[in-house]
């Protein structure tokens, strides 16, 4: 590791190392304390920089720290079901709170490397793209990753927490793009659990003769409790297959 690095950037790069990250953190010359200043000096879309939003969890004090797209905000009502228990509510942080917790300032906010755990939700968007930016420590630092990448690295939770439009169809899509997510990752990932693909919305299409909400056949659905790690891989490729239809 480069000692001549800031002191953020050298922790998020030891940390990216000790994992076995393809990508270093990169210096940019200008500070991209925003999303659209790095999306500017690494001349990618918007939506492709990976930004850091950081709440304060009520009454703990505990960070919550959301990695949505660049060109996305954040929906706290979205938001709050999952990382919020009963008689908790989630509030901004200042600085201060932003610095003691993650040990990086505003602006430089890494997903990675904090000073203190944190409870971490990854935003669906951005598996919108292959590559993602994310801030490393500090103003001036990135590093690439794809978004299945950073889901491993922080093992965050995947989930839908962007702002944008509420209808029926609407809401139909964003489940669709959420379970494609869960699809890449599982692609991703050769060990460990093999996740359920079941979610909130359990209804067969008769058109399709697949669940909406999974995308599973009826006898898929069946016989996913006696299924070994490798058939339960096979259904979720077999989601991803569906899903691109």
């Amino acid at each position: 590791m480069n000692t001549d690095l800031p002191e953020g950037v050298q922790r998020v790069g030891a940390f990216l190392a000790q994992r076995g990250h393809a990508h270093a953190p990169r210096m940019l010359d200008d500070a991209a304390r925003t999303a659209q200043e790095a999306a500017d000096a690494l001349g990618v879309a918007l939506g492709q920089i990976a930004k850091s939003i950081v709440f304060k969890r009520l009454p703990d004090e505990v960070a919550v720290l959301v990695v949505t797209s660049g060109d996305q905000r954040v929906d706290e009502k979205r938001l709050a079901p999952r990382v919020c228990a009963a008689g908790q509510k989630l509030a901004r942080a200042d600085a201060e709170f932003v610095k003691a917790r993650t040990g990086f300032s505003i602006g430089g906010v890494s997903p990675v490397a904090h000073a203190t755990p944190v409870v971490q939700v990854l935003d669906a968007s951005l598996f919108r793209f292959d590559r993602v930016w994310a801030a490393a420590g500090h103003p001036h630092g990135v590093f690439p990753a794809t978004p299945a990448e950073l889901v491993k690295l922080t093992g965050a939770q995947l989930a839908d927490v962007a702002q944008g439009e509420t209808s029926p169809e609407a809401e139909a899509r964003r489940t669709r793009a959420l379970l494609a997510a869960r699809a890449a990752v599982v692609a991703a990932s050769t060990e460990g659990e093999v996740p359920s693909p079941c979610s909130s919305v359990c209804c067969m299409s008769p058109a399709s003769g697949l669940c909406e909400g999974c995308a599973r056949s009826i006898d898929e659905i069946a016989g996913w409790s006696g299924m070994a790690p490798a058939a339960r891989r096979a259904v979720w490729g077999r989601i991803a297959q569906r899903l691109q239809t």
